[in-house]
C-alpha cells in the first residue's frame, strides 16, 4: 500500500540520510525504481509531474497501476506516490485521485498568496493523512514546462511556509533541473544553513538532484536534507542504453523486434541509476 512519506523523512532527517525521489514515466519505470527499492530495503518515493500524469492518461490511472504494483510485486518498502511541482487544481485532483504525497508549488506567486493556497492544501493533507511539500524560492532550470532562474530562498519565508504545518520544505539554494552548465556556481550552503536555523527538524528536499557532485550531496544531507529529487539522470540513462540497444542492431530482423525487449536496457540502466543514487543518499537498508 501507498503511506505518506513523513515517517520515512523524519526517519531520514534525524538519521543523517535522504530518501531518493524518482520520478516515473511509464510502466517500466515504475517496476524499476520498485523492484530496486524493494531489494535494498530502502524506502522510495515515486515522483509524478503533472505531465507525466497526463501522458499516462491521467492521475487516476498512475495511482491505480502504482498501487497494483505494489501489490503484485510484493513491495514491502514504504512507496509514497508524489505529485512534482503541482499547481494548485493538480495539487487537488491527485489529492482525489488517490496519490499519498502532495507538492504545492506555488513559488511562482508572491508569497503572500503562496502561504494562502499552501494553508488551505495543509488542512485537507491532514485530514486525510497526506504528506505535502511546499516551495519557495524557485528551483533553477525547465521541467515540464515549470521555469525557475535557481533562486535562493529568503529564510524568513522558508519559516512562515513551514509554520503553516507543511510535512517537507523544498527551498531554492542554487539548484536546478536539468543538466548543470559549467558556469554555475553550486550550492549555496548559507543559504541552506540559514534555512534549516530557521525550519529546525522541518526535512528539506533538494530537487536537481542530477548532476550535483557527491560531496555537495553529502554536505547537503548533513545541513537538513532528507529528501532528494532525480529525475534527468534517470531520463538519459534510460534513453542511452535504449539507443546502443538498437544501433546494435538487436532483434531488428526477421520479424521485427519486441518491445519489451527493446525497452529492457532502458529498464536494467534505471536501475542502476537508482541503485548509485540510493547509495550515495544513504537510504539502503532503512526501510
Amino acid at each position: 500500500m501507498l503511506v505518506s512519506a513523513k515517517e520515512m523523512l523524519t526517519k531520514a532527517k534525524a538519521g543523517k540520510y535522504a530518501v531518493g525521489q524518482f520520478n516515473i514515466n511509464n510502466l517500466e519505470w515504475t517496476k524499476s525504481i520498485l523492484l530496486t527499492a524493494e531489494e535494498l530495503k530502502s524506502p522510495v518515493i515515486l515522483g509524478v509531474s503533472e505531465g507525466a500524469g497526463k501522458y499516462m492518461t491521467g492521475y487516476k490511472t498512475v495511482a491505480a497501476m502504482v498501487k497494483a504494483m505494489i501489490e503484485d510485486l510484493g513491495i514491502t518498502v514504504p512507496v509514497a506516490l508524489h505529485l512534482d511541482h503541482g499547481s494548485y487544481e493538480g495539487a487537488k485532483a491527485c489529492i482525489e485521485a488517490g496519490f499519498s504525497s502532495i507538492m504545492f508549488d506555488g513559488s511562482h506567486y508572491p508569497i503572500e498568496e503562496n502561504i494562502e493556497k499552501t494553508k488551505e492544501l495543509v488542512a485537507i493533507c491532514n485530514e486525510k493523512g497526506l504528506s505535502l511539500e511546499a516551495e519557495v524560492g524557485s528551483i533553477g532550470g525547465e521541467e515540464d514546462g515549470v521555469i525557475g532562474k535557481g533562486e535562493c530562498a529568503d529564510p524568513d519565508e522558508c519559516k512562515a511556509v513551514a509554520d503553516l504545518g507543511v510535512t517537507m520544505l523544498a527551498a531554492g539554494i542554487g539548484n536546478i533541473h536539468g543538466k548543470y552548465p559549467e558556469n554555475w556556481e553550486g550550492l549555496s550552503f548559507e543559504t541552506l544553513d540559514a534555512i534549516q536555523a530557521k525550519t529546525g527538524d522541518m526535512p528539506l528536499v533538494l530537487h536537481g538532484g542530477t548532476g550535483i557532485p557527491e560531496d555537495m550531496i553529502k554536505k547537503a544531507i548533513s545541513l537538513g536534507v532528507a529528501k532528494i529529487n532525480v529525475n534527468t539522470e534517470c531520463q538519459l540513462s534510460f534513453a542511452d542504453a535504449t539507443r546502443k540497444y538498437i544501433e546494435a542492431g538487436k532483434d531488428l530482423e526477421g520479424k521485427g523486434f519486441d518491445p519489451r525487449k527493446l525497452l529492457a536496457p532502458g529498464a536494467e540502466a534505471i536501475k542502476a541509476t537508482v541503485k548509485e543514487k540510493m547509495e550515495l543518499f544513504g537510504s539502503v537498508g532503512k526501510a
